[in-house]
């Protein structure tokens, strides 16, 4: 890739940073933002198998990228269960 990376671009570089830093499975990208300094994307990934899939744990994490699409941070913002909107309580 050249020059700055655009939306289709960051979708790539966010999965992959994702699976990477994480070491999880890639679920989805839940919102993904141009900031003045570069990108804010959130991600969700598979925290935790179970059966039935619909209480499999997804986390939801805020990943920040510099203009050129490095990472630059990244924080957990919430766990919950597939088949729920509501998010779990971390102890």
């Amino acid at each position: 890739m050249t020059g700055k990376p655009s939306l289709k671009d960051m979708l790539r570089i966010a999965r992959t940073s994702a699976e990477d830093l994480l070491g999880k499975r890639f679920e989805s990208i839940s919102s993904i933002s141009k900031t003045e300094g570069g990108w804010i994307v959130n991600v969700e990934v598979l925290e935790r198998r179970a059966i039935p899939d619909t209480q499999d744990i997804i986390g939801r994490y805020e990943m920040t990228f510099d203009e050129n699409g490095e990472i630059t941070s990244y924080r957990r913002m919430e766990l919950r269960h597939r088949g729920s909107l509501e998010r779990i309580e971390e102890e």
